[in-house]
Parts: C-alpha cells; structure tokens; sequence
C-alpha cells in the first residue's frame, strides 16, 4: 500500500542483546523464557541474520545517528566517565536531518556519543530527551565499598528539551537502573500521542537498558520464569518491545510506521551477566561473529514484505541511509557516507544485499574485514576477557564451514582469491581518508575535518 504522509520511525535499540537470546533466533526457551512478542514481530517484515553492528557501545550509536563508520568520527572507543569528546559540531545525525525534514524527535534511554554541552542529543536534532549519558555499570558505584560520592564522580539520569540546558533528574543507583524503562515508556508514549494529535510524523528513537548489566529486572518480572535474573529480564525486554507495539496499534498509527528492532553489540560476557552470541562464537569487544552479528528485525507494512529471513551483509551504517530515504530525505553529500541504500532489498524487489562487505575494527585497531560469508581476521581475541593478539599472516575463515572460526586453515580450499575482495574494501577505505582525515578522538566540538572547513 502507498501511503500519503512520510511514514513514522521507531528505532528501538537493545544493550548488549547477543545473537542467541531470541527465540526466533534460536534463544527464547533455550535461555530460560519464550520471547513471544518478538518472535511474532519477526515474522512480520524481515529478520537479518547477517546484521553488523560496531563492537561497542559508543561506536555503534555513533555508527547509526550519522550513517559513517565510528572510526572516521573519533567515536570508535567506549566513552567513559571523565573523559571529553564525542560527535563534533560538523557531524549531521539523523536526528538533526528529520527535524529539519519536520518530524518530531525524541529519545530515551543512553546517548553514550558524547557528554557536554553541544554534545548532548538536544543539540544534535532531537527534541526531547531523557536518559543517561554513557553506561548502565555506572549505577554500580553506589554501592561499591570504596567509592566517595564527595571524592569520585556522581552518574545522573538527565533531560533536557531543545533550546534548554540539560537537568539532572536522579543518581544512577541500582533502584533506579531496575525501574528506569517504565520511565522512558512513560515519556516515550506521551511523545507518540503528542505527534499523532499535532498530525506530525515522528521519530521515536528507544534506546532500552537490557540486557546491559546489571541485568535486574523490575519487581512485576523478577522470579517470573523461575529462570534467575537475566531470563527474566529478557522478559521484561520483550514484553516492553510489546507494550510499544500495541501502544502504535492503540494510536491507529502502525500501518504507517516504520518499526526497527536491533541490539548494538555482541553479548555481555563479564559474571553473572554473560549473554549469549548462539550459534557463532565471541563477545562484544572482539572481531568474532559474536561481535559482528546482533538481531535485527524490520517491519514497515506495505513496502517490506512479511515472513522474509536473510543471511546478506548489513551494516548498522546502512539504517541510516535506508531510514533517510524512507522518510523522504537525503544523505549528506558533503561528507563520507558509509551506509548504502538498503530499501530495494528490504522490500523484497532483489534478494542480494546492496553491500557485499565491511571492514570492522575495535577501538582504533583495525581487527579485519568481511566480504559475503569470508573474513579476513588480523587480530585473535575470542572474548572480551581475552587478551588481543595480532596474527603474523591474515586468518581468512569461512564462515559457511567454519561459522564457530576455529580452523586456521580452510583446506582443502584456501579461498586465496578472496584477498582480492578484501584489498578493494580496504584501498576504497585508505582513498576516502585521504579525502576527508579522521577526526581524532577527543577533538574539539568545533574541530571540522580538513578540507571541509576551518579546523
């Protein structure tokens, strides 16, 4: 069905959900709890089985709002608390470019891409937000024996509205990490009811705390699937993921919106909250498959057609190329865009992915590239407790025999000729550096790449 106004979007984004916690990614009862709600999500548009994130946090957000690899930003590594920088001024995040196009924008839940003034979401196209600026660890500190509130930093949750300065709402503490989703689905309805009354379309980008640990689920799911306190926040994920859905059925607004459901990461792996990546193997932090694969289901009805499953490559990069132009929009082209159009794919008109491969790093090491089903790995670390090691001669795996990359050789075929593939990613890569440098981690807002501006 066509539709006469510019669809609606929903990005709701998941902390840390490793590839084997769904059902219908072969989780579900397997970890402790059937995930009905996503299960049936899932077979209403597409679900990708080759979905690529960034392998932490900061990067993949950063990856996402701005359609370029994290690494060309400066935003490749974890923020942490203490430490400056995040997006720059310069950058465009599909926050600043819906609002401008007149959607409605909002955000709840963790930003992670930069903590000071003209840093904050509010200042980079988003409307409205609450949540918390970098990591859900942080409501820890508390009760960690020695830490001193008057010595050592205090972690808030914080709000703020376009035009206005941020507010501190509340310490990060255990109680409120447990309960702080009702809050954001709180707000987040109230922005949905707001838009649909202003006949506005809108951009809703939910940004939920599981399975990020600690992983303590609210008092209404703790002890519901007698499963300990990770099946049971996998529930409460899920029936939230539910809640939204129906609240857009509730509103009349579903047929016309856009619904992306995806993780940022691999799974936990510190004790007692390690996750799972499933079939492959690895953790977030890492350049193993469990890294680079996390659920991804998109349903937009009308355009992308139910019951459809894909093991073709896609970036997180490409949501922002594919949503854009949804919604109407363009890409900058003033700048590098990592991210490809992926709309003739999703809805079905071709059945190959517009993008054959990636190259992948964690921090600012480059750990290898992928190229269809092959990899070619320069660094060897299975987990994120691992120690990095780099590998004197390439490792290429195929990941068709070899999905749990074991082999160091692929006899009897050594799939040599892959390098070629590989090479062009790279050499693409290095040219489009020289065009436009790298901006440096910690740069100033104001910093603009060379070439683009004054520095």
């Amino acid at each position: 069905m066509e539709h006469p106004k510019r669809p609606n979007i929903v990005y709701f984004l998941c902390d840390n959900l490793g590839f084997g916690e769904l059902g219908c990614y072969g989780g579900g009862i397997l970890r402790g709890v059937e995930t009905r709600r996503l299960d049936q999500f899932a077979t209403e548009g597409i679900k990708l089985l080759n979905f690529a994130p960034e392998a932490q946090c900061t990067p993949t957000r950063s990856a996402l709002m701005t359609g370029r690899y994290s690494i060309r930003s400066g935003t490749h590594t974890v923020a942490l608390a203490g430490t400056s920088g995040g997006i720059v001024a310069w950058e465009r995040t599909m926050g600043d470019i819906l609002s401008e196009a007149g959607y409605a924008t909002a955000l709840y839940g963790k930003w992670h891409i930069g903590a000071e003034k003209g840093r904050w979401p509010i200042e980079h196209g988003f409307d409205e937000w609450y949540g918390i600026p970098r990591s859900y660890d942080e409501s820890l500190w508390p009760d960690d024996p020695w830490y001193d509130p008057k010595r050592d930093p205090i972690s808030y949750v914080l709000e703020g509205r376009k035009g206005e300065d941020i507010r501190a709402v509340e310490q990060l503490t255990i109680e409120a990490r447990r309960n702080i989703d009702v809050e954001y689905m709180k707000r987040a309805k109230a922005f949905l009811k707001q838009s649909v009354n202003a006949d506005k379309p809108f951009f809703l980008y939910f940004c939920h705390s599981m399975l990020h640990f600690p992983t303590v689920p609210r008092d209404e799911f703790k002890g519901k699937t007698g499963n300990d306190n990770f099946a049971d926040s996998m529930l409460e994920l899920d029936s939230d993921f539910g809640v939204l859905l129906d609240y857009l059925d509730e509103l009349g607004v579903a047929d016309n919106t856009i619904v992306v459901f995806s993780g940022d990461n691999g799974p936990e792996e510190k004790e007692p909250w390690r996750g799972t990546a499933g079939f492959f193997e690895g953790s977030y932090f890492t350049g193993m498959e469990g890294s680079l694969r996390t659920p991804c289901l998109i349903r937009y009805p009308g355009r992308v057609p139910a019951g459809r499953q894909s093991n073709e490559v896609v970036h997180i990069t490409d949501m922002f190329a594919t949503l854009l132009r949804w919604a109407g929009c363009e890409p900058p082209t003033d700048r590098v865009i990592d991210g490809v159009d992926q709309r003739a794919f999703f809805e079905g008109g071709q059945e190959n992915s517009n993008r054959e491969g990636f190259l992948f790093w964690n921090g600012p090491t480059l750990y290898g590239a992928k190229w269809r089903n092959f990899k070619v790995k320069l660094m060897e670390q299975r987990y994120y407790t691992d120690p990095a090691l780099p590998i004197p001669n390439p490792n290429l795996v195929n990941l068709i025999v070899d999905p749990k990359e074991r082999k160091r050789l692929n006899y009897p075929h050594l799939h040599s000729w892959v390098a070629f593939h590989m090479g062009l990613l790279l050499i693409e890569f290095n040219e489009s550096v020289q065009k436009e440098p790298l901006i440096p981690p910690g740069a100033p807002l104001g910093y603009v790449p060379k070439g683009k501006g004054t520095t």
